[in-house]
């Protein structure tokens, strides 16, 4: 059964200060890119292959999924949208990658694991 990894995009595009505001559609574009190599390697603790969601909103709605990389835009709330997403895992392991505190209160609620930006920005 594959693990469902699902990321939350604004949060972890946001954890480095490269710029990311001036262009925050392509930010979550190179993310979604980055994280194709994890859906087919995994991550630790997590052997891939992986089921990878990535979570965007606001500028970001819109970007493409791509093999490996699925993306979901969140047409309100990109938290709430997440927390969805992490309930439907159903009885399969899940891991939301996120920094946010409230976020991570309210997936974990759904049995999903937590991880930070870290696990997929090194």
């Amino acid at each position: 059964m594959r693990t469902l990894v699902v990321v939350d995009a604004a949060n972890v595009v946001g954890s480095v200060p490269d710029g990311w505001w001036h262009d925050r559609r392509g930010a979550a574009e190179r993310l979604r890119d980055s994280l194709v190599r994890y859906a087919e390697e995994g991550l630790p603790g997590h052997p891939g292959p992986l089921e990878v969601v990535l979570v965007v909103e606001g500028a970001a709605r819109g970007v493409e999924s791509v093999p490996g990389v699925r993306v979901e835009s969140a047409s309100g709330s990109g938290d709430d949208r997440i927390v969805e997403v992490a309930a439907s895992a159903a009885g399969r392991p899940c891991l939301v990658v996120t920094a946010d505190r409230e976020l991570r209160r309210r997936v974990g609620e759904t049995g999903a694991e937590c991880a930070g930006p870290r696990t997929v920005r090194p």
